[in-house]
């Protein structure tokens, strides 16, 4: 008898729009000025489901954690957030993983990603 793995992995997506500045070693005159992107991300939480409920997590626990770290980001100068360093997209996956994990702690992986450029970070534990 072929028997399903027990484990699951279920994730929420959101966006913010945020303005930053970089330091780097190429485009360094675009990526000095103070310019945006509409940032894409997803939370992934991976658990065995609960066997009454038949859930990693409620998915509304999650969306309501997701609003609360949105609410840091979205609109924001991401030069000003505390915490989060100079704003790359591998500090933006740690910055919400750290924001998130105390209170979400079947988190496993964040992903931030810009689709208007191709670019995209995935954190995992």
């Amino acid at each position: 008898m072929n028997s399903l793995p027990t484990t699951c992995e279920i994730s929420q997506t959101f966006f913010f729009d945020a303005a930053h500045t970089l330091e780097r070693a190429i485009e360094t005159e675009s990526s000095r000025r103070i310019h945006g992107h509409t940032y894409n991300a997803e939370v992934f939480l991976t658990g065995q489901p609960d066997p009454h409920t038949g859930m990693v997590i409620d998915l509304g626990l999650v969306r309501r954690e997701v609003a609360l770290l949105r609410e840091q980001l979205d609109h924001h100068l991401l030069d000003e957030v505390e915490g989060l360093g100079p704003p790359t997209l591998e500090n933006l996956c740690r910055f919400i993983f750290r924001a998130l994990q105390p209170r979400l702690p079947a988190l496993s992986s964040v992903r931030v990603w810009r689709v208007s450029i191709g670019d995209a970070c995935r954190l995992s534990r």
